[in-house]
């Protein structure tokens, strides 16, 4: 059941590293007169998808050397940590931009 439990993350991971590089193709369409709002948005998804793509990676490297030295697992793992945070804390900060967008107009 364990097994299992690490395939199925195994491959949610694999599938959200190809989501990561479709989502990072979608933005690179490049759009004329966009507002500042929409720059810093589009910015923010940018980040939090290159963040996810590291983290996808380093998850990615750290599996296949994992009988390797374990300086090198380490630091697989904090990078993996590292960019884990750096993906939440973009992904928060979209609909706080947001909010303070909407006070200023208003």
């Amino acid at each position: 059941m364990n097994s299992a439990n690490f395939i199925c993350h195994d491959f949610f991971v694999m599938l959200s590293f190809l989501a990561c590089i479709t989502g990072l193709i979608l933005l690179s369409a490049k759009e004329q007169f966009e507002t500042e709002m929409q720059q810093t948005e589009k910015i923010l998804f940018r980040m939090s998808f290159s963040y996810w793509l590291v983290y996808c990676i380093a998850f990615g490297i750290e599996k296949i050397f994992l009988p390797m030295q374990e300086a090198v697992i380490m630091s697989l793992r904090m990078t993996t940590a590292l960019s884990y945070f750096l993906t939440f804390s973009c992904i928060l900060c979209l609909p706080l931009h947001k909010f303070a967008m909407r006070q200023i107009q208003d």
